[in-house]
């Protein structure tokens, strides 16, 4: 294929995930459907076709994208094998990002999420490395709910805020 096509095609594919993104703000998924996102793209609907099979392969792409983007945030500590524990730079995302988070929530991938790298050491020294599932789930469905609670009231607290509110709430079991 040639250059051209290639970067029309990416810049197709960007403004349907961004009207999307757009109509799920106001519209629950099962709401929206391909002729609303091509009538406000001005795209036919073979160019949305021709990427997505349908509605919820684009939500799954858009769930990937951000969990690729947020990955990538820990990218030295995942290949390095280690956890920082380092959520400010998380929350200066989120903050960044306000609108691809809520949609993540609004979308319900949140429960779907599983914590991949959780520090098993630290585990072992602060729980006895017993009942770690229990640990691991309370951690990020607690962490989900600061963070949609937070996203929900327009991010008016700083990350800065929100790290010593994560810490403060896990009682210094979650060291800097």
């Amino acid at each position: 294929m040639n250059t051209k096509n290639n970067r029309r095609r990416r810049e197709s594919m960007e403004r349907i995930q961004k009207v999307f993104i757009e109509l799920l703000q106001t519209k629950e998924l099962h709401e929206i459907s391909v002729s609303d996102i091509c009538k406000r793209c001005e795209l036919n609907r073979s160019t949305f076709y021709a990427n997505f099979v349908d509605i919820y392969e684009l939500a799954d792409k858009v769930r990937e994208d951000l969990e690729r983007e947020v990955n990538l945030l820990y990218e030295a500590e995942t290949t390095q094998g280690f956890n920082s524990n380092d959520y400010l730079k998380l929350f200066y995302h989120i903050k960044d990002n306000q609108l691809f988070y809520r949609t993540y929530f609004k979308l319900g991938y949140d429960n779907q999420f599983k914590l991949e790298y959780y520090d098993i050491h630290q585990a072992k020294q602060h729980f006895d490395n017993r009942h770690i599932e229990y640990h691991v789930e309370f951690f990020r469905s607690g962490f989900n709910a600061i963070v949609k609670k937070w996203l929900a009231g327009g991010c008016k607290e700083t990350p800065e805020e929100m790290d010593e509110i994560i810490r403060g709430e896990y009682r210094g079991r979650v060291s800097k």
